[in-house]
């Protein structure tokens, strides 16, 4: 199997500004709902979501901070989570490792439930239920972990600059669509060397 090629020297990425802290970004991206869980089923409260930074992990970079509007339905149950956000990714190019950005439209819709019940203050039995999006017990949206799971199953496995990116050289490590690629005829291995000369009966020049 062939050397994967060298990298070509990249430019810099441009500065973007300093993502905030994952305290601001939870405080920015929780909201009060008690109001909203004492009014009857079928209130509809609806929310700017300003830009913020998230930190969505190690192996993923915002380009972008995430921005959108949030829409909250009561039901009698608790409510209708409907979040639509749009944010960038800061990757490269899975064919010629270029740097370059991948806009994101984020959809977040769920159902958050209680934890704690609001006329009483009683905790809610959440074994029932353990896998739905519960509020907080002080009756709060915490919206920041569902941002976080719509941006990692909204990224591209293999994110590329442009669908006809021919990708790199496999001679020079360059991008194919970067200059003239002529690197010559290929190399024989000396192993075969024995074999430049041979030829088969009746191709050999007459006597």
């Amino acid at each position: 199997m062939s050397p994967r090629p060298s990298r070509s020297p990249r430019p810099a990425r441009s500065p973007r500004p300093a993502a905030t802290t994952s305290r601001d970004a939870a405080d920015a991206l929780t909201f009060p709902v008690a109001g909203l869980l004492a009014e009857p089923p079928g209130t509809v409260r609806e929310d700017a979501i300003a830009p913020v930074w998230v930190d969505a992990g190690e192996e993923t970079a915002l380009a972008e901070p995430v921005a959108g509007t949030l829409r909250l339905a009561r039901t009698n149950r608790g409510l209708l989570v409907d979040a639509e956000l749009h944010t960038a990714l800061a990757t490269e190019c899975s064919r010629c490792l270029r740097d370059i950005v991948v806009p994101l439209d984020l959809r977040i819709e769920e159902e958050a439930l209680p934890s704690v019940e609001l006329a009483s203050g009683l905790p809610v039995d959440t074994a029932i239920e353990p896998d739905v999006v519960r509020l907080s017990d002080a009756h709060e949206l915490e919206l920041l972990p569902l941002v976080r799971e719509a941006i990692w199953l909204a990224q591209p496995i293999a994110p590329v600059c442009r669908d006809d990116c021919p990708g790199l050289c496999a001679e020079c490590g360059r991008p194919l669509d970067e200059g003239e690629h002529d690197h010559g005829p290929p190399e024989i291995d000396p192993r075969f060397e024995a074999l430049r000369g041979f030829t088969v009966d009746g191709d050999a020049d007459p006597e």
